[in-house]
């Protein structure tokens, strides 16, 4: 499409070549990664960091912040550009015009299994070998991918998406605009068990998990129900590959957690929240709205709302990176002290 007409789908422009002469059009067949970029495709910069990329792309448009200097730079080398607040978001509803996931037609595939009492809405879409048990309740639009199961009673939203292979459990709720992947379970048994003389017995977990709307849960990512209650994710939360919610955890709406973050039972995670690749939140600890835990931080008790935090245990990003820098003269420091010890005895 013209660049004109692909503009009007990346939300606010602050300021756009396309109003100053000489005007320039290109036709845009496709977007990519500025340093790879090829005639006729369009990319980002997201800051003056990325500046000389500039003058290297091919690319016949771009989407660049509010900064004269690289707007500037962009009009040098004739490149039709716009300018936004947020040049990755834009970038990423560009992706949209030109790139939609893989989504069957509606229609029920042969080898399903469909339990007669499952109530479902219209457009309704179920791959190969899925399996749908008793009582469950899906909206409109739901797709259904090979190999799915779902356990009695659970139930889907309008336009949720669960890809091949994955499990809901018995009682989920999920809501609408959701997307399972490939492997994830959800409303599996949360590790529950009690200590006797004779070993562990199993406390049976008869609660519930429930995913409000827009929840995006990655591939082999598991989120437990609890013994009673729920485990809960809030709207607009995205976890990635490989992540562990425990049983009775409560995550809050728009948090984003990275690959490998493991959340222990009963924590609370409040809103906006960012965990990084590997972080653990140990059992019952509280995370508050806004807070920020780095990759591979350990997380025991409590954080602040709006706090930056890393290493284990985790204490204050600015606390963390002062540590960090003296790790490395440990070995000196303590040959010091040893020399110091020796000369004071």
């Amino acid at each position: 499409m013209k660049f004109s007409a692909l503009a009007q789908h990346l939300g606010p422009v602050e300021a756009t070549s396309l109003a100053q002469p000489p005007q320039q059009d290109p036709e845009i067949t496709g977007v990519m990664a500025v340093d790879s970029a090829t005639a006729g495709t369009l990319s980002y910069i997201e800051g003056d960091k990325f500046a000389a990329q500039i003058e290297q792309t091919a690319a016949s448009a771009l989407i660049l912040p509010t900064d004269e200097t690289l707007q500037g730079r962009a009009r040098a080398r004739g490149i039709a550009w716009v300018s936004c607040r947020d040049p990755r978001l834009a970038f990423a509803r560009a992706i949209a015009q030109f790139y939609r996931p893989f989504r069957p037609q509606p229609g029920i595939h042969p080898t399903a299994v469909i339990d007669a009492s499952v109530t479902y809405g219209k457009n309704l879409s179920v791959g190969a070998h899925a399996v749908i048990q008793a009582g469950v309740t899906l909206g409109d639009d739901v797709c259904i991918h090979p190999n799915v199961v779902i356990y009695p009673g659970a139930s889907i939203g309008d336009h949720t998406v669960l890809h091949a292979s994955c499990v809901i459990h018995e009682r989920s709720q999920i809501g609408r605009d959701c997307v399972i992947h490939c492997g994830a379970v959800i409303g599996s048994e949360g590790f529950g068990f009690v200590a006797t003389a004779q070993g562990w017995e199993k406390m049976e977990q008869s609660g519930r998990t429930v995913l409000e709307d827009g929840v995006e849960v990655g591939c082999n990512a598991a989120i437990d129900r609890p013994a009673v209650g729920e485990t809960r994710i809030g709207r607009n939360t995205k976890i990635d590959n490989l992540v562990q919610v425990g049983h009775g955890c409560q995550v809050g709406e728009a948090v984003a957690m990275a690959a490998q973050v493991g959340l222990g039972g009963s924590s609370r995670i409040g809103h906006r929240v960012l965990l990084g690749g590997q972080a653990g939140v140990a059992n019952q600890s509280r995370v508050g709205d806004g807070a920020i835990a780095t990759a591979q931080t350990g997380v025991n008790g409590h954080v602040d709302p709006g706090q930056v935090v890393s290493g284990t245990p985790a204490v204050p990003h600015k606390i963390y990176l002062k540590v960090s820098a003296i790790y490395s003269r440990l070995p000196e420091m303590y040959r010091l002290f040893r020399r110091l010890q020796r000369h004071s005895s």
